[in-house]
């Protein structure tokens, strides 16, 4: 008889890993080199427990950030040639986390900012009522579906920027995606509430489908472009499906062996406490608490979108008089 589970993760974002529609866990294979030998031999490889002494610190910071489209714009050039350019707004905050007091709270410092992107030679800054978009250059012709991955850059310089700021000297950092540039912050792990790629054999797979609630993976290092020390690691409050709050972690790939360890056995014993209730969050139990209060209030710090899209509407309307 076949075995059937209902996944906590809201279907409207899609799902908490890419399949192929058969709960196998991420189809696309990834074509980074990946060695898996680090912490135990491959036949070694079994769920690790998170009690095995790690030390949980006192402070957790979270950072994350947001992103919105607001409007694409088209430009018409002096030789009759024509660009896209996309209006976006962005955002990024910090939440810090007192483990020892059990108090959360939102650091000063969350920024937004605003870009206009485009590859238009001839683009100039923006202005919709008080708010100003800057222009920032993409390379290539601008194809409208790129644009939107364009602000992704000036997005994490925001994060660098507002984490380095608010860094205390025993913290962990916890980033909300891949580690990326940000790989050179201290005591940092990025976290992946999303699996796209597959990136272990079928026999390593079976050691994550097998993780019980707070238990990891051995660690495994990715060779990509960025690479990383990566893990696996299982939240509770899922449904017990074989994917069902399984995560990824990352910390940098210039940490020793003992070093990556330290954080993974670490992060087994602080990320599952910030887990969601699926009552709470249709992206249980991966979005993490702070995490999803974080977004809900940069979100706010964005504005109304559809005031913004009005304002572009009529900005745009009057330089062409």
């Amino acid at each position: 008889m076949t075995t059937m589970y209902v996944d906590t993760w809201d279907p409207s974002y899609g799902a908490s890993f890419e399949g192929d529609g058969g709960g196998d866990g991420p189809a696309s294979p990834s074509t980074a080199q990946v060695e898996t030998h680090h912490e135990v031999p491959d036949d070694e490889w079994s769920p690790i427990d998170a009690e095995r002494g790690a030390q949980r610190p006192d402070v957790v910071l979270l950072v994350d950030g947001v992103r919105r489209n607001d409007a694409l714009l088209w430009t018409r050039e002096d030789d009759g040639t024509s660009y896209a350019g996309l209006a976006a707004s962005y955002g990024a905050g910090v939440v810090r986390c007192d483990l020892a007091n059990g108090v959360a709270e939102l650091l000063p410092g969350a920024r937004v900012g605003r870009g206009l992107f485009t590859a238009s030679p001839s683009a100039t800054d923006v202005r919709a009522g008080s708010v100003s978009y800057t222009v920032r250059r993409v390379s290539g012709t601008g194809e409208v579906s790129k644009l939107p991955a364009a602000v992704q850059a000036p997005l994490t310089e925001l994060e660098i920027e507002i984490s380095g700021a608010a860094r205390e000297p025993d913290d962990l950092l916890v980033v909300d995606g891949p580690l990326r540039s940000r790989r050179q912050l201290p005591r940092t792990i990025g976290y992946v509430k999303t699996q796209q790629r597959q990136y272990l054999s079928a026999q390593l797979t079976g050691v994550v489908t097998a993780l019980r609630p707070s238990q990891r993976t051995p660690l495994f290092k990715l060779g990509s472009i960025w690479g990383a020390w990566s893990w696996y690691l299982r939240l509770p409050g899922s449904s017990g499906a074989p994917w069902a709050g399984i995560v990824r972690l990352e910390c940098s790939p210039d940490l020793t062996v003992e070093q990556a360890v330290d954080l993974a056995d670490v992060s087994a014993v602080t990320v599952p406490r910030f887990a969601s209730s699926a009552y709470k969050d249709p992206r249980a139990p991966q979005n993490l608490i702070p995490i999803a209060g974080l977004e809900r209030r940069l979100r706010g710090m964005l504005g109304d979108a559809r005031v913004l899209h009005r304002a572009l509407t009529l900005s745009t309307a009057l330089t062409r008089r």
